[in-house]
C-alpha cells in the first residue's frame, strides 16, 4: 500500500530540490510574519556600526530553509532594483557549508534575475575572499548554521577558530538557522549554549519554528523517532504510525531494499540510507554495506551539479548523512548500523563508539578534555545522525536494525501495535 497526503497523485509529486527550496514557494502565515520580522530587524540594524544577529531555531523539516530562500530573494531584489529600500546597493551573501545544498541554491539563482550564482557560497570561501580584498559585507544569511566550523580546519583552508565569529566580524547583520540535533562532527561542535555565548553578545533576536512540514507522519510517530534518539530507549510504536504514512519495520534488509526500489519506480526520490559503522571492505573500488542478502556500496562523491538523491543511478547506492542532510526524500529505507544496539534484558539502547567508522567525526578539540563530556558528545552525534535519517521520508520510512536483538524488538513492537503492511 502506498500512502499519499490528502488527494495528492503521482503526477503531482514534486521531486526537484530546486522546487522545494524555491523563494517563490508559498509561505504559511507564520513564515510570512517571520520573513517580515527579519526584514524589519535587518533594515533597522544595517546602518549601525556593530553587528546584529537573528537566529531561527527549528528541527529538521520545520521549513527553515524555505524561509531563508524567500528572505534572501526579497533582500537581493531590493538591493539591486529598489533605490528607496534601505537594502539598495548593499552587499549580501547566502552561506551554506553543505556542498549538495549549495548546488541547489546556485541552480535556483541561475533562473532568477535578482539572484546571482556568486551570491551563494561556502563560509570559508567568503571569509578568505573578503580578507584578500580587505572588504566587509552588509548581510550574511547562513543556512544549516549547525554545520559551521567551530575550530580550525586546515584541510578546508580555514585557519581561524570559529566560522560564525569570523562572519560576524565581517557583516553588519547575520541571519542564521540552527538545529542542535543536526550537529554531527566535533569540528562543527555546537550546542544552544555555545551558540548563544556568541550571538547574545550583540543585539539579537531568537525565533523558534515547531511545525513539521516535511513528513506526513503523525506527531506521535515523529515523537517516537525523537524519543529513540534522545532518550536511548525503546518504547511502543504509536497505533497511528501508519495513519497517512507508510511506516514499516523489516527483519530483512534486502526485502526492504526491494520495496524501496518499487517506491522509486512508482514515485521517484526513494533511497536506502544508513548510519556509519561498516568497516571499509573495498570491492571493485567501492565501499560496500552488507547485511545478509543485502549488499550495496556507499554513496560515491558527486561531481555533478545535480543533488545525489536526484541522480537515477543512486538507487543502487546507500546514502549517508553527508548526501541526504537537508533534503526531502519521498520514501527512505533506513539501516540502523552496528554503533546502535539494545542492551540485553532491557529496553535501553547503547552506543558502541568503537564501531563508528566515520573517522572525520570525532577528531580531538583543544577545548574538550573531560573524557565523560567527550563520550557523551560522541554518543549524541551518533544519535543525531540517525535522527537526520529518520526525518528524510516525506511519505514513508522503513527501518532495519543491524543488531539482532534490536531488530527483533522493533519487529515485535510493530506487531504489538497492530501495524501491518
Amino acid at each position: 500500500m502506498i500512502i499519499y497526503r490528502g488527494m495528492r497523485t503521482l503526477n503531482q509529486l514534486t521531486n526537484e530540490a530546486t522546487e522545494k527550496l524555491s523563494p517563490f514557494k508559498d509561505l504559511t502565515s507564520e513564515q510570512e510574519r517571520l520573513v517580515n520580522s527579519i526584514i524589519k530587524f535587518a533594515a533597522k540594524h544595517i546602518k549601525e556600526d556593530f553587528p546584529a544577529i537573528y537566529t531561527i531555531y527549528g528541527d529538521a523539516g520545520t521549513g527553515k530553509s524555505v524561509v531563508l530562500s524567500n528572505l534572501f530573494e526579497r533582500i537581493q531584489k531590493a538591493a539591486r532594483q529598489d533605490p528607496h529600500s534601505p537594502f539598495f546597493k548593499t552587499k549580501n551573501y547566502f552561506l551554506v557549508n553543505h556542498p549538495e545544498i549549495l548546488k541547489v541554491y546556485r541552480e535556483i539563482a541561475g533562473s532568477i534575475k535578482e539572484l546571482y550564482k556568486k551570491d551563494f557560497t561556502r563560509p570559508t570561501s567568503l571569509i578568505n575572499q573578503l580578507d584578500k580584498r580587505q572588504e566587509k559585507i552588509d548581510i550574511a544569511v547562513i543556512d544549516e548554521a549547525h554545520l559551521l566550523l567551530s575550530k580550525a580546519d586546515h584541510y578546508n583552508n580555514f585557519y581561524h577558530d570559529n566560522q560564525l565569529v569570523e562572519i560576524i566580524k565581517r557583516a553588519k547583520v547575520v541571519i542564521l538557522v540552527f538545529d542542535q540535533y543536526q550537529v554531527l562532527r566535533m569540528k562543527s561542535l555546537w550546542t544552544p549554549k555555545r551558540l548563544e555565548k556568541i550571538t547574545h553578545q550583540y543585539p539579537h533576536r531568537d525565533y523558534y519554528l515547531h511545525h513539521q512540514f516535511r513528513m506526513t507522519a503523525s506527531d506521535n510517530l515523529i515523537d517516537w523517532f525523537n524519543h529513540f534518539t534522545d532518550q536511548f530507549k525503546l518504547t511502543p510504536f504509536p497505533t497511528d504510525s501508519r495513519q497517512n504514512y507508510d511506516f514499516r519495520v523489516y527483519d530483512d534488509a534486502e526485502e526492504m531494499r526491494q520495496e524501496i526500489v518499487k517506491r522509486n519506480n512508482e514515485v521517484g526520490l526513494s533511497r536506502i540510507l544508513s548510519t556509519s559503522g561498516y568497516p571499509s571492505t573495498l570491492d571493485g573500488g567501492k565501499h560496500y554495506i552488507k547485511e545478509g542478502r543485502f549488499s550495496l556500496p556507499w554513496d560515491q562523491y558527486n561531481y555533478t551539479v545535480t543533488p545525489w538523491a536526484e541522480l537515477p543511478q543512486t538507487i543502487n547506492e546507500v546514502g549517508s548523512i553527508y548526501t541526504c542532510q537537508g533534503f526531502d526524500l519521498n520514501y527512505t529505507g533506513i539501516i540502523i548500523g552496528p554503533p546502535i544496539s539494545q542492551i540485553p534484558g532491557t529496553q535501553k539502547l547503547q552506543i558502541n563508539l568503537d564501531k563508528y567508522t566515520d573517522s572525520e567525526a570525532f577528531k580531538k578539540r583543544d577545548d574538550l578534555t573531560d573524557p565523560k563530556e567527550i563520550k557523551a558528545l560522541e554518543e549524541r552525534m551518533i544519535m543525531n545522525s540517525l535522527n537526520v535519517l529518520f526525518k528524510r521520508g516525506v511519505y514513508g520510512t522503513y527501518i532495519y536494525a543491524h543488531d539482532p536483538l534490536l531488530r527483533s524488538s522493533l519487529v515485535q513492537l510493530f506487531k504489538k501495535a497492530g501495524l501491518n503492511y
